[in-house]
């Protein structure tokens, strides 16, 4: 084991609590409890996927058991201030478009500040926005003031979901430098769980406290923030860094190195210079995009598709269902969305680790191709009538659209160094800032374009199954184009060691070594962290699972 003399705690005196200085690993550390940190803060996040849960009952919080309609005088402008009638599902659902905007634009901007100041820092200030957002946003039920859910969770959260989501990324990277997509995989995967688990949660929550004068939604964020308050002040506390230059206990990089993984540092000013930025980005860009536009319209897309053949009644199309069996195929259909979001989470962390073996290029390379066939053939399977391939189909798409978020970190790590990796994977999330708006309008905007001009309902997406292979080509082409990062590009030694010199162990040499820290397993504590979070993914996969079974009965 490779020790060097010192403490690391000399140069901590007077370092407040949340200060990058504190957070530096002593020895005996085991790295091993840093994931369940970063799980801590991306299931409690992840539940903006799942606010969905909460549109139905806000859009008749007044009238409870029905809707209070608004006059035709009342626009959106006016929605965001009457307090005399309900809010439309619409209106409530720019919440959604604001959190994925601001995640990615908040994640841009604050990206470098995070590497300045450390995750647990940047985790706290991400724990007071979601938290402080859903407060907010229950204030504003309660008040029956729409802009100020759109304050609390759309804005304050969004930017709390930029700061939460990134800030494990470059640490997790540096903790794993032996497994750098499978330690990114079991952090982001939390963010894809984080619906799993809520949305049941929420659900439940709201049973519990409605009455015949509330439907129960703002007591509900009022509990959520309370139980994701404790779980991210957990994370943001179980967050540390490794001292500079730490290496793990007998690991030494492959003699043998990869031409895609840089050997150098490519500064945060410098690395939207470069053509490997703005390939990977459309890369990220094109891969979500059809896989959030589909997401976005699983529901009703196998509704209209399958329709009475999805409650044994092949004969009936979507339009001939009578109010009963739309709730029947809703129903089912719900069960699909569950698991495609199930697979969306399984397949960040299975292809994430993978791409340590494949490399990351040849991992997203395998995302298209595979993309390109299932897309192209979904529409053969809708008309076969085949729902378990149709199925099947979707749940691959849906592994591979988590999978790319899930991997693109340790793809950036490759090509630009893990110095920066954090701001600049930031600065890559407004990809999906982009895809956010470009999947959902193309999905949404053709079957509108198709069903306007008399196609009937279950070919209506058969276009836009096709555009949507389009994109992945698109990617394909630009994945195909990324090469490694010129060496003019690379910060000098100098600069490495200056900008090191604040995790630098007193006393220490510019050697790489374990520093007491090895590689780590699972002792009684990690496996005590490990079930903190380990137990509402179990409990999450099991509700989903149990939905999921409605599929095939």
């Amino acid at each position: 084991m490779s020790t060097a003399t010192g403490t690391f705690d000399e140069g901590r005196a007077g370092a407040g609590i949340l200060d990058r200085e504190r957070t530096i690993a002593k020895a005996g550390f085991n790295r091993w409890l840093v994931p369940p940190a970063a799980l801590c803060i991306h299931l409690c996040i992840g539940m903006a996927y799942g606010f969905s849960v909460f549109w139905l009952p806000l859009s008749q919080a007044i009238g409870v058991s029905k809707p209070v309609a608004c006059g035709a005088d009342v626009g959106l402008i006016g929605s965001l201030f009457t307090t005399s009638c309900d809010w439309k599902i619409a209106d409530l659902g720019w919440i959604y478009t604001l959190f994925f905007v601001l995640l990615g634009s908040s994640a841009a901007i604050w990206g470098g500040w995070l590497e300045r100041v450390g995750p647990r820092r940047a985790a706290f200030v991400s724990m007071m926005c979601w938290c402080g957002g859903l407060l907010i946003s229950a204030f504003g039920i309660y008040t029956h003031q729409l802009w100020l859910m759109w304050l609390g969770s759309g804005v304050i959260g969004g930017i709390g979901l930029g700061l939460g989501y990134i800030s494990p990324v470059s640490t997790l990277v540096k903790w794993f430098p032996d497994r750098r997509g499978m330690a990114t995989g079991m952090a982001i995967m939390g963010f894809g769980g984080g619906a799993m688990i809520g949305s049941p949660l929420a659900d439940m929550l709201m049973n519990y406290f409605r009455t015949p004068e509330s439907v129960g939604v703002w007591q509900t964020f009022v509990v959520m923030a309370g139980i994701y308050f404790v779980f991210m002040m957990a994370g943001t506390f179980g967050y540390r860094i490794p001292p500079a230059n730490w290496r793990p206990d007998g690991w030494t990089p492959p003699t043998t190195q990869n031409a895609m993984i840089t050997s150098g540092h490519v500064h945060l000013k410098d690395a939207h210079k470069t053509p490997q930025f703005w390939l990977i980005w459309s890369v990220l860009c094109l891969n979500v995009s059809a896989g959030i536009g589909v997401l976005g319209m699983a529901s009703p897309m196998l509704q209209e598709i399958f329709a009475g053949a999805l409650i044994g009644r092949p004969e009936i199309g979507f339009a001939a269902l009578d109010a009963q069996q739309k709730v029947q195929v809703a129903t089912i259909a719900a069960a699909f969305v569950g698991l495609l979001s199930l697979f969306n989470i399984g397949g960040r962390f299975f292809w994430a680790s993978l791409s340590d073996k494949l490399g990351r290029k040849l991992t997203y390379a395998t995302f298209f191709v595979l993309g390109i066939a299932l897309y192209a053939l979904s529409p053969w399977a809708a008309h076969a009538g085949s729902l378990a391939l149709f199925v099947a189909f979707f749940c691959v798409i849906l592994s591979m659209y988590g999978g790319g978020f899930a991997t693109v970190p340790a793809y950036l790590a490759d090509m630009f160094g893990t110095q920066f990796v954090g701001a600049i994977h930031g600065r890559l999330l407004t990809a999906w800032s982009t895809a956010g708006i470009v999947g959902p309008v193309v999905v949404n905007y053709i079957r509108e374009a198709q069903i306007a001009a008399g196609v009937p309902r279950a070919q209506v997406y058969d276009r836009t199954m096709y555009i949507l292979a389009g994109f992945l080509v698109l990617g394909f082409i630009c994945n195909l184009l990324v090469r490694p990062v010129a060496t003019r590009w690379f910060m000098k030694d100098a600069e490495v060691a200056a900008l090191q010199a604040k995790t630098a162990k007193a006393g220490a040499t510019a050697q790489y070594g374990s520093f007491g820290i090895g590689k780590g397993g699972f002792d009684t504590t990690a496996m005590l962290a490990w079930a903190v979070v380990g137990i509402p993914i179990i409990w999450g996969v099991w509700i989903t699972l149990s939905k999921s079974l409605a599929l095939f009965r």
